[in-house]
């Protein structure tokens, strides 16, 4: 019934995506996501919609590294919102070394809270230092990226800097865009050892990827191409892991709502902070909270997308 809701456009994407339903449907349900209910900020009544995006390095699969959760640190942390009018799409880094109050165990960084309670303590750590509320949450596997890049044929990023992978030797990356294959994709998003700043490119290397993959994927070549798109969620869902409210029907539904968007109208920026630090002993990112009280009430107006236009004014 709630694929109704979505008009004429909406059957067009319902059309593609049924055939991608089993395996998207098949991805590893994470069962224990969420804090307590009385921990948790007040659901958004602006109809916007916000995903915890986790990603792990680790190579062993999925299953074994962030859907069993704690003992495990994230390598990346995104918090991706969607407009409540659809028209939006902002995606904002967490640094995995910013340090910032772990509810129950004091400061820590901020990957640390998957090791010391799971999915469930990392949801209520962004919740509380962001406070807004988490709708889903989607765990991927850098083993993934390789995956969906070969499926679709590669994918074109915009270079930042010359570098030459570690993880990848013989290769060098050069400045400017390129276009890597999938074995290419995995060495782009997991180098930090080849940068004198270590995860800060890291993270914007990884940012650009996902800015590339995304200009790919709504290229109409490939939206319109339902074999693909079922290909796609096929080499992605054994590196996929989910909430238990985020189903096929629901990815459907909210591919169908953001049907007039664009690679441009989607924005990737890294939270805030000032540059790197010492906290106990160790090397942190120091969070700027100054911009995050602005972006707490960005996020609250549902204008997140505006983020730049406020740090201009």
């Amino acid at each position: 019934m709630g694929l109704l809701a979505l008009g004429g456009g909406g059957y067009f994407f319902a059309d593609l995506f049924f055939g991608a339903r089993d395996s998207l449907d098949e991805a590893e349900v994470l069962t224990e996501v969420f804090p307590e209910e009385e921990s948790r900020p007040l659901p958004a009544e602006t109809g916007s919609t916000t995903i915890l995006l986790l990603g792990s390095d680790t190579r062993d699969g999925i299953g074994e590294t962030l859907a069993s959760a704690e003992g495990d640190r994230s390598d990346v942390i995104v918090v991706i919102r969607i407009s409540g009018n659809r028209e939006h799409v902002t995606a904002m880094s967490i640094m995995r070394d910013m340090w910032v109050e772990i509810p129950g165990h004091g400061e820590n960084k901020v990957n640390s809270a998957l090791a010391l309670g799971g999915v469930p303590l990392t949801v209520q750590t962004v919740e509380n230092l962001l406070d807004t509320r988490i709708d889903h949450v989607a765990v991927l596997d850098f083993e993934g990226f390789a995956a969906i890049t070969d499926v679709l044929g590669g994918v074109t990023v915009t270079n930042e800097r010359a570098f030459t992978p570690v993880t990848l030797p013989g290769t060098r990356f050069p400045q400017g865009e390129i276009t890597l294959n999938g074995e290419e994709a995995l060495a782009y998003v997991r180098e930090r050892m080849a940068f004198a700043s270590g995860d800060f490119q890291r993270v914007r290397n990884q940012q650009a990827y996902v800015k590339g993959l995304a200009a790919k994927i709504l290229d109409t070549n490939v939206i319109a191409d339902s074999g693909r798109i079922k290909a796609l969620f096929e080499a992605v869902s054994p590196y996929f892991a989910r909430d238990e409210a985020l189903t096929a029907d629901l990815i459907i539904r909210i591919g169908g709502s953001l049907r007039n968007v664009t690679s441009e109208d989607i924005m990737f920026f890294t939270m805030p902070n000032l540059g790197t630090g010492t906290r106990g002993g160790q090397s942190v990112a120091v969070v700027d909270f100054d911009e995050v009280e602005v972006i707490k009430g960005l996020l609250s107006d549902d204008r997140l997308h505006d983020y730049e236009f406020e740090l201009a004014r």
